[in-house]
Order: C-alpha cells, then structure tokens, then sequence
C-alpha cells in the first residue's frame, strides 16, 4: 500500500503556492491530508484540489505537529517566524522563499545536486532557490564534466512575477493605462514599468550591487560545488509577466567543442534544447512548462574557449513550484 503524508502548504493564495497546490494534484503527490495555510487576511479563500475545495486557514496557531511535510511558499520573513516552531514539531520544511541561511537549509536542485540530502539528518530543512539560479543550476550541470567553467556573465531578465501578483497586477494596470492614453501613476515599482526595462530589481548596496544578484551567485556556488567561482551577474526587470530569460556568457579553460556541449544539453532530463535556427522564449516556449529551455548556443566571436547561451525558463512554475514539489518527492522517497 502506497504510503500518504499530511501536507501543509503556507503562502496558498500566492501565484507559487497556488501553482504548487496544483503541482501537487497534477503529479499524484501521495497527500492524505492537505493542509492550506496563508496570513489572516488572505484566509477564507478556497482553493481546488482534486475536485474539492478546500478553505485556506490562518497560519497563526497552527500545528505543525499534525503534518509531515510544509512548504513555506510565502515571504521569508514567514519563514523564519515559522521553520523552526515547525522542526521542533517533527516536520520537513521546503522554504522558497530563501529565509533560512544555506548552512541551516541547503539549497537544492534535484536535478543537479540530490547528494547533499544524505548528509542531513531529520527534521529537514531544505530550500529551494530562486528561479535564476535553478534554471542556470539545470543548464550548467549538464555540460560535459570535460568543460571547466573559469568565469561566468549573467543577465537575467526577470519576469514582473518574480516580485509577486502585486506585481503582475501593476504592470497590467499601467500597461492599461498607457494604451488608453492616461497620465501613468507608478505604485510598486519606482517607475513606468510597461514598455520598459529597469537596470535593477530591487536597491542596491554600496557597492552596487542588489541582494538578489548576490544571492544567485552564491546559491550557483553551492549547488555546482565550486565555491570559488567568479560569477558576474546582473538582475533587469522586464515588462513580462511570467517566465525569466537570461543570457550567459560563460569562459572556459579550453576551446569548447559545440557539437559535444549540444549532445549533453539535448540528453538532459531537464532541458529543451533549440536548434540553431530557432530560439525559445518565454511567451511562446516556456511559460506553462516543466522544462528549461535553451538556445542561441555558440562560441564567442573571437575566443573559442567562450560559450553563450540563452536561456529561458517559467519563474513561477518550473522556477519555484516544480523544484519544491520534486525535493518533497525525494524526501518521500528515501527519507521520510
């Protein structure tokens, strides 16, 4: 007989705990009980699953004790209200919203580095990273092991999703607004966000950089294993909704062979890979999708030992939901 666990969901009326209530259904995930939780205002919503509707409750009082499993899917100043009340009751925790410190929650990619579950002892705490850093995580990882990465340049170009629904219904408004020939009125963001591109997500520190970039760098590190890796990476905000889409420039020690580096990205589980006369997007390829898609992949125009790449992903669905659900299937699997 198939075993079921209890299951609680925090952050349930958000885009990524509803995706992952979803997940969940559409992957026959063994759930007994299914437990949806969120902040007291948000509580009182119903949300589907399999073909009931259940209500979403207050987070505040709950018993973690009553499950075996959460995913915390809300902010990570939930997180660290909440993760420990429930490790101390016996429960595994998935945090996506990075509140815990890697040293506490390693980060994990099953696709990538599914080892670091055998060094870690009950209750678990794991996280899974920000959607950058998994769908660069997904790409790297599949290069051939004769390919050693020295330097590595990211743009990512992320979706107004990344920020949340409040963000997504921002840009609708303001494109709304636009396109009707309104004075335009930014809210959430410090500018017009339709029809633009912002040169930063968030602010930035002295040293110029954003939290963000500096997260995705160090999440990279850990989950490729080289934590010395000289990363370069700068976070834009674009005018799209949902599905980020990031340029890599990555330098090599040797000249890179195309034809083995397209062999090993079209083998992996993971990845979509787009022939030379296409590329993907996030509209049209990615959006909806399990897959990291990969394109435009050549050396660079005057070093043989440069590779770039383009990449595109869903931030919300494979870039969060995903992740989480398939750590949880891993836990379930060897450990709970």
């Amino acid at each position: 007989m198939t075993r079921t666990f209890d299951i609680a969901v925090i952050g349930a009326t958000g885009s990524v705990g509803e995706a992952l209530v979803q997940l969940l259904e559409e992957r026959e995930f063994p759930v007994a009980n299914l437990h949806l939780l969120a902040s007291g205002e948000s509580a009182g919503r119903s949300l589907a699953f399999k073909g009931k509707s259940l209500r979403v409750r207050d987070l505040q009082g709950f018993d973690f004790a009553s499950v075996r499993l959460a995913f915390f899917a809300a902010s990570s100043k939930v997180t660290q209200m909440y993760a420990a009340q429930a490790a101390a009751a016996g429960c595994a925790v998935v945090d996506l919203a990075s509140g815990l410190p890697a040293e506490q929650a390693p980060r994990l990619v099953p696709e990538v580095n599914p080892q670091v579950l055998a060094a870690l002892n009950a209750p678990y705490l794991l996280t899974s990273p920000s959607a950058p850093a998994i769908a660069l995580a997904a790409v790297l990882a599949a290069l051939p092991e004769s390919l050693v990465i020295q330097r590595l340049t990211v743009t990512a170009c992320l979706a107004v999703s990344s920020r949340g629904r409040e963000a997504v219904s921002e840009l609708a408004r303001q494109t709304a607004e636009l396109l009707n020939g309104r004075a335009l009125e930014p809210r959430l963001f410090d500018r017009q966000m339709a029809f633009n591109l912002l040169a930063q997500v968030e602010q930035a520190d002295s040293d110029g950089h954003a939290a963000l970039e500096r997260q995705i760098a160090g999440e990279l590190r850990q989950l490729l294993g080289v934590p010395q890796l000289p990363v370069a990476i700068t976070c834009i905000q674009a005018p799209v909704f949902f599905g980020d889409s990031l340029t890599v420039s990555l330098q090599a020690e040797s000249a890179i062979d195309l034809q083995q580096v397209c062999a090993a990205l079209d083998g992996a589980p993971a990845l979509e890979l787009v022939e030379r006369d296409d590329y993907p997007t996030a509209v049209g390829d990615a959006v909806g999708q399990d897959v990291v898609y990969v394109g435009r992949v050549r050396a660079g125009l005057d070093d043989p030992a440069q590779l770039n790449l383009w990449i595109t992903s869903d931030n919300v669905r494979k870039g969060a939901a995903l992740n989480a659900v398939q750590i949880a299937e891993l836990l379930i699997k060897h450990y709970l």
